[in-house]
């Protein structure tokens, strides 16, 4: 599964893999077997190189899903804060349907990218306020450029 988590300013991709009980996780070039136990809501202790720590995960981190961001679909993470819609692949921006500032409707098209010559609506995956967007109509994308930001 790979997400992204958000502390501050700064973006982190991560990759994560449940394998026999433990979690394989790489945040960056670092990769690490951890197991870990959630002591209280919030609180955990993570297991990892015959060292012992505990996490407490606040309001300051936020972990996104780019699958959820691109399809749509609900998530705790779409509630609150920016929510990013990111290219599925690379392609070229045909149209875009918003400009900042614009109130969108969750589901409503925002920005459209043709890939191997079909054309990939990106939708807006919660109703909010278009706080960026980052394309125009002919730009080339890679897949997971961040094309747009809603609040």
């Amino acid at each position: 599964m790979k997400l992204k988590a958000i502390i501050g300013e700064t973006d982190h991709e991560i990759s994560l893999q449940l394998v026999e009980g433990r979690v394989q996780a790489r945040i960056g070039a670092r990769s690490y077997d951890i197991e870990a136990r959630e002591i209280e809501d919030g609180s955990y202790l993570l297991f990892l190189g015959g060292r012992v720590r505990e996490v407490r995960v606040d309001d300051r981190v936020r972990i996104i899903d780019p699958k959820r961001l691109r399809s749509g679909q609900n998530s705790g993470a779409h509630h609150h804060g920016v929510a990013q819609i990111v290219a599925p692949m690379p392609g070229k921006v045909v149209r875009v349907h918003v400009e900042t500032g614009a109130r969108v409707e969750k589901g409503e098209g925002v920005i459209v990218v043709e890939a191997m010559k079909m054309q990939n609506e990106m939708k807006s995956p919660r109703a909010g306020v278009v706080v960026s967007v980052n394309v125009k109509a002919g730009d080339t994308v890679n897949a997971g450029d961040v094309l747009a930001m809603l609040e």
